[in-house]
Formats: C-alpha cells, sequence, structure tokens
C-alpha cells in the first residue's frame, strides 16, 4: 500500500492539474500547504514577504481550495512551518513513499524541494507543469539557451501547439487517517474586489468573456484605472487558482465563437510575456535577485531611507505616483502602467535601488508572481531582458497622456500630502537650508 504526499503551491485549484491527477494512482493521499512564518517578518530589503491583502487573497485561495478537495474526499493540510521541516514530518509520520508537487520558479521552493530529494533518495519524487503554457520539452530550445529577448521568444513560440487544459479529478485517494489540521489566523478582512480561490477566479473568467471585453482589450489596455480595462487574471494566475492553459482555451474559444481581432490577440501577446518571464526565472534562478542582474552591470544607485518611505506612502513630488501608490496600498493592485511608472520614478528619479522596489511589490500586490515580478523589475532597471538596456519614463509626459483631466490623481489623492523630497542626506544627515542672501 503506498501513500502519497502532494505539496501545493502556487497551484491551488483542481482543474488543469497534471501532478495531482498523477497522484490518483497511490492508495493514501495527503494534501499540504506550507505557511511558512518567515514571510510576515522583515527581509534584508525592508519589507516582508506577505502583506496584509496578499495574505487575505491567500487565506480565501487556501479555503475555496479546502472545499473543493472535500468535495472530492480530500482535506487541506496546512503547516505554519518552513516546507522542508513541515514536509520531513509529514513524510516520516506518515511512512510516505510518493511526493509530487507543480513545478515552481521560485529559488526557496526549489530549495525546500532539493533538500527533501537528498534527504529521502529511495522515495519517488515527481514534478508536472501547471503555472506555464508549454513544458520544457514543449519549446524548441533548451531553457539554457532561452532567447535573450521577449520579441525573440514570442517569435519563436507563439505559434506552437496549444496544450489542452486537463478536466478536474473527480475522486481523489483519501487520507491515511484523521489529521491534525492546523488552523490559520483569520486576516482582518477587508473589502476588495478581488476574491482569492478557484470559484472566484472561474466566475471571473466566464463574466469577462460573457461581454464584449475582451474585443476591445487593447484600446484600454493602458488606462491607469477602472474594472473593465484590464483583463483582471493576473491574482488568480499568480496563486494558481486559474490555470493559464484554462484561460487561453476560453480565448480561443470566444475568438472562434464571437470575434478574433487585435485585442483578442494581445491578450495571448499578454500571456506570452508572462510565460517569457516564467521560463527567464527558470533560466537565471537566483539571479533574479542579484543587483546586478543577469548582465552583471553596475550602477551606482543607492538606499536613501527618506526617499524610500515617501515612495512607498506616496509622498512624492509627482502627483501621478503618488495616487499609483495609494491604490497600491489601499487595494493590492495597479495597473500595469502604473506599474511602469513607478518603477521607473524609483529607479531613475529617486536612484534607488531597484531591488527594494521589488521586494515592496511583493509584499503588496495580489498577484505577486516572482517571476513576472522580479524579472519585470529587471527589465526596467536595464539588468534583465531588455535589449535597449532598461526603461526610463519622463513622469510629466505619462501624467499628460493617461490622466489628462487629473481625474486618477484626485480619485487616489495623489495631490495630497505633497511634501518634499529630501529633508536629509543620503547617511541620513539633516540637509542644511541655502544661507541667506
Amino acid at each position: 500500500m503506498s501513500t502519497g504526499l502532494f505539496w501545493f503551491t502556487n497551484d491551488l485549484r483542481l482543474h488543469d492539474q497534471p501532478a495531482l491527477w498523477k497522484m490518483q494512482s497511490v492508495d493514501k493521499l495527503i494534501c499540504v500547504f506550507c505557511v511558512d512564518p518567515q514571510w510576515f517578518r522583515p527581509n534584508g530589503l525592508n519589507a516582508k514577504a506577505m502583506g496584509e491583502r496578499r495574505y487575505q487573497f491567500l487565506y480565501e485561495s487556501l479555503s475555496d481550495l479546502n472545499q473543493q478537495l472535500q468535495a472530492v474526499g480530500q482535506v487541506l493540510i496546512i503547516r505554519q512551518q518552513t516546507p522542508h521541516s513541515a514536509l520531513t514530518e509529514l513524510i516520516e509520520m506518515y511512512q510516505v513513499d510518493v511526493i509530487g508537487r507543480s513545478q515552481h520558479a521560485g529559488v526557496y521552493e526549489n530549495r525546500h524541494w532539493h533538500l527533501l530529494q537528498q534527504q529521502f533518495p529511495d522515495h519517488q519524487f515527481f514534478t508536472e507543469v501547471s503555472h506555464t503554457l508549454f513544458t520544457a520539452e514543449d519549446l524548441p530550445f533548451a531553457v539554457k539557451d532561452l532567447p535573450g529577448s521577449f520579441t525573440q521568444f514570442r517569435k519563436q513560440v507563439e505559434d506552437l501547439p496549444l496544450p489542452r487544459p486537463m478536466s478536474s479529478p473527480q475522486q481523489l485517494p483519501p487520507p491515511p487517517g484523521p489529521m491534525a489540521i492546523e488552523a490559520l489566523s483569520s486576516p482582518v478582512l477587508k473589502k476588495s474586489v478581488f476574491k482569492g480561490g478557484e470559484t472566484a477566479g472561474l466566475m471571473h473568467i466566464s463574466a469577462y468573456f460573457a461581454a464584449d471585453l475582451p474585443a476591445d482589450y487593447k484600446n484600454v489596455r493602458n488606462e491607469l484605472d477602472g474594472w473593465n480595462n484590464s483583463t483582471k487574471f493576473s491574482p488568480w494566475l499568480a496563486q494558481g487558482c486559474l490555470s493559464v492553459r484554462h484561460l487561453l482555451s476560453r480565448l480561443k474559444q470566444y475568438e472562434q465563437q464571437k470575434v478574433s481581432n487585435d485585442s483578442t490577440y494581445w491578450i495571448y501577446f499578454e500571456l506570452l510575456w508572462r510565460e517569457y518571464f516564467q521560463w527567464y526565472a527558470h533560466r537565471y534562478g537566483a539571479r533574479l535577485f542579484r543587483f546586478d542582474g543577469i548582465k552583471n552591470t553596475r550602477s551606482r544607485r543607492c538606499y536613501y531611507p527618506e526617499r524610500y518611505q515617501k515612495w512607498c506612502n506616496g509622498n512624492t513630488p509627482y502627483p501621478l505616483v503618488n495616487a499609483c501608490m495609494k491604490q497600491l496600498n489601499e487595494t493590492g493592485y495597479m495597473s500595469n502602467r502604473g506599474r511602469q511608472i513607478v518603477a521607473s520614478y524609483f529607479i531613475y528619479e529617486l536612484n534607488l535601488d531597484w531591488r527594494f522596489g521589488a521586494a515592496y511589490f511583493e509584499q503588496q500586490l495580489l498577484d505577486y508572481d516572482v517571476a513576472a515580478n522580479w524579472g519585470n523589475w529587471q527589465y526596467i532597471a536595464g539588468v534583465g531582458a531588455d535589449p535597449r538596456g532598461g526603461r526610463q519614463f519622463n513622469i510629466e509626459k505619462q501624467t499628460r497622456q493617461y490622466d489628462p483631466e487629473g481625474e486618477f490623481i484626485r480619485r487616489w489623492q495623489g495631490d495630497i500630502d505633497i511634501i518634499p523630497l529630501d529633508s536629509v542626506d543620503a547617511a541620513d544627515w539633516p540637509i542644511m537650508p541655502p544661507p541667506r542672501q
């Protein structure tokens, strides 16, 4: 009699779950998710890995996943430990001999996985792809030979045969016995238009494609605000509540049944951007977090505590930047255009180390995805996949172009609490006023 353990990470769903399907061959099954206490402690980049908004979305996603599992004869075990510690205990306690998970681009997750493989060399380990459109075998190049730019990547993959998503399992093997279930502390729920979980994600997909929104996506995608001005799939994709393959199959169905135009293609185009950064993270691993990125490009940027804090709080001299940051802090979400603007300002105007900005996004964003977040920040900073060596935006021009009437700035009070940028220098010494004439 075999006992399996499935480690959920960024795949909090039952549909299109190849690794979970594979677990149907065992006699008994443990489904587990690990909440690492380190997520809620400040790291070396002045932020936490998990902020309040992200935790609320995760909590809702885990609650929904548990309900889905109960419907197929299972239960979700949550352990508030590091993955290596928690999984080791379960493997030894229940004499697990088969361990599975979905492929993950994160260095943290892969480090714990490799530790387990070393600790239990006689056990069966397997990984299946569920977070990307394609598998490594589907790609027309080896992962180590990933093209150096998105355009080169897109030209090689956009016409590949599209994989079909798998259905949800109707029944899973039962747990090996009564399981001790740790209760997660409930977040202080805040009003949000995003509700975590597979159920909410699938409802959003259905609502989006039932409307005419995909046919107009390209025309409105750069708007700074508005529910209908972008797809809003990203929080559910990031947490794995939605399968990107399922999403793409719905897009193709929409094109066949309703309309296929530049806007529907552009949704696929954006999914390919996401795909590129996933394989980029697999290719470069820990270099995703290095100051000099993948290019060994050094800069003179440093860390000004006061500038950093004013950027985080939305108290800079630029109302558009302030509005974007206040929107992020209040909702856990920001438009793609807004992210580019505030990242450019952080790097090129405030002259700050890009990694601190990326870490703050990691803390705040509902749709935080390790590959997309750190890959995009490298791209803007000129130490990643941008062949032009970085993207610097003129903030005043961006304001005129994307908020000419100041509506977005007023909505998020970007013109409130504007104070001088620096009262101290980089060493935290007060800046003396100029001498009187």
